[in-house]
């Protein structure tokens, strides 16, 4: 699969997770909300039936009033009696709770008003009838009762109740009709919600099977193109090993080649010279010095104004030659001294390193003590590694981090080390001259030098260095700013062993 495919993909994939997530999160909100209607409608239902039950109460508790009322009236019988004050001890609380019920509905409160008046109406009436029979003027109750017949009052508590009834049986279709309703948006919305989940968990499931058949089609050609790629690394690591061998066999002829001429380069220059104070010798002997008499030197023989700018520009021309004789003899030496090098196998030994840097250190407190440095060893981690690749590393950067101090400031070297994920980390820091940024990846080339050229060298210690650390399967940098010092870092294997030996030949 592409990357612009692979892209596509996973918008894809995020566009229908975060479809999945809003339809779940909609569906919740929407069922929770619904269901809370629902209920909020059924306790609705519940309160208008309650309503009802308890004017259906208060009617009957009336009439059993009147009844025992009347009972007692004619009869006089106990019975009645406590069957009466029992009803009326009843209508006060069953008025008491409708009213209460009712409080939130302003055409009840209204009617309640009304029922109450009535109400307290009939009980005064009630209890005046009572004191009339307790005290044997039944004549007077009877009156009273006609009287209470002539004005109605029981049938006015009637109408009222009942229209209070009424009422409440239209507040309980009501709400019934919007608590059924709300139950079934619930329902439909649980249905289209499971709808969208089962749809959208289907396309996901066909998503997945075709990412997995599409992994496993890259897989395969991974796999295919592993088995090319291994065969290819095969054949261009030959390739590379034949052309680094030719390499360093081109290289030790050209420098053995370059050594022949430079020989005889030698040894015409010192004949030149020989024959040079012979020449000023004789042209000496025409000023007055004798031309076969013992020999004497150049500038000691008395020459004419030309004739001596000649001889000095004939020393100068000489000491030109010899000094660039001498520097191509170094150079020649170094490439053979690196084409040796990396002719040599590796031998990896455990090492000290702390007893193996004092002991470089050791070698080098002469020059040390000449440049006024101190050269602190802080704790370093012991590693497995070739004992003269190592010596040749450090030594190397522990003579530089010396020689390129800055002048009549007292240096400081520091040398320090730590682990992780499996390598050794060293640091060799001082408070030199430093290095510009720009120089950072000249210093590692072969015969090039950055900064002031006031030290001997031929540009080659750094390059051999960074070429010791990649065959030891390491990396090498440099962190510097001019006048502010320099750190070299070194990243090696803690335990280089047989199966990266030699790696880079």
């Amino acid at each position: 699969m592409t990357a612009e495919g692979r892209r596509r993909r996973a918008v894809w994939q995020i566009l229908l997770f975060s479809a999945g997530l809003l339809v779940l999160t909609v569906i919740s909100a929407g069922s929770v909300y619904l269901v809370n209607k629902a209920r909020d409608d059924n306790k609705w239902v519940v309160h208008t039936l309650e309503v009802e039950n308890q004017l259906n109460t208060l009617l009957l508790e009336i009439r059993r009033a009147e009844s025992g009322a009347r009972g007692y009236l004619l009869t006089q019988e106990p019975n009645f009696k406590a069957d009466h004050d029992k009803a009326v001890a009843a209508i006060v609380p069953a008025l008491d709770r409708i009213t209460r019920l009712t409080g939130d509905n302003p055409a009840q409160r209204e009617s309640i008003e009304k029922l109450s008046a009535a109400i307290e109406t009939r009980l005064a009436q009630f209890s005046q009838e009572m004191v009339y029979v307790r005290q044997g003027q039944v004549d007077k109750a009877a009156a009273l009762v006609r009287e209470a017949a002539a004005v109605d009052t029981t049938s006015l508590i009637s109408s009222v109740a009942g229209a209070m009834i009424q009422e409440e049986e239209r507040l309980f279709r009501l709400r019934t009709t919007n608590a059924d309703r709300s139950q079934t948006f619930a329902a439909s919305m649980t249905g289209i919600g499971s709808g969208l989940v089962v749809l959208l968990a289907a396309i996901s499931i066909w998503l997945v099977r075709r990412s997995a058949q599409a992994r496993d089609d890259a897989e395969a050609r991974l796999r295919d193109a592993n088995v090319n790629l291994e065969a290819i690394v095969d054949e261009r690591t030959g390739d590379l090993r034949e052309a680094n061998d030719e390499i360093q066999r081109f290289a030790y002829i050209v420098s053995h080649d370059l050594r022949s001429p430079l020989v005889n380069i030698m040894g015409f220059t010192s004949e030149l010279e020989e024959l040079g104070k012979d020449i000023f010798r004789r042209i000496g002997g025409l000023t007055g010095v004798p031309a076969g008499g013992p020999p004497v030197d150049v500038a000691e023989i008395p020459l004419k104004d030309a004739d001596k700018q000649m001889s000095a520009d004939f020393s100068e021309a000489l000491g030109f030659i010899k000094s660039s004789i001498a520097r191509m003899d170094r150079l020649i030496s170094a490439i053979l001294n690196l084409t040796r090098e990396g002719r040599r196998e590796f031998q990896p030994e455990r090492i000290d390193t702390r007893d193996f840097i004092e002991a470089i250190v050791s070698s080098l407190a002469h020059q040390a003590a000449e440049a006024q440095a101190e050269i602190h060893i802080e704790p370093l981690p012991n590693i497995v590694s070739d004992r003269l690749a190592l010596e040749q590393i450090f030594s190397n950067l522990i003579d530089n981090a010396i020689k390129y101090l800055k002048n009549g400031v007292p240096g400081e070297i520091r040398i320090r080390g730590r682990t992780k994920l499996g390598y050794a980390i060293f640091e060799i820091s001082d408070n030199g001259r430093g290095i510009d940024s720009r120089d950072h990846q000249r210093i590692f080339d072969l015969f090039r030098r950055a900064g002031t050229q006031d030290k001997p060298g031929q540009g080659i210690g750094l390059a051999h260095v960074r070429a010791l650390v990649r065959r030891l399967g390491g990396t090498m940098s440099v962190s510097s700013e001019l006048n502010a010092g320099s750190t070299f870092t070194i990243t090696l294997p803690i335990n280089w062993n047989a199966s990266n030996r030699n790696a880079d030949r």
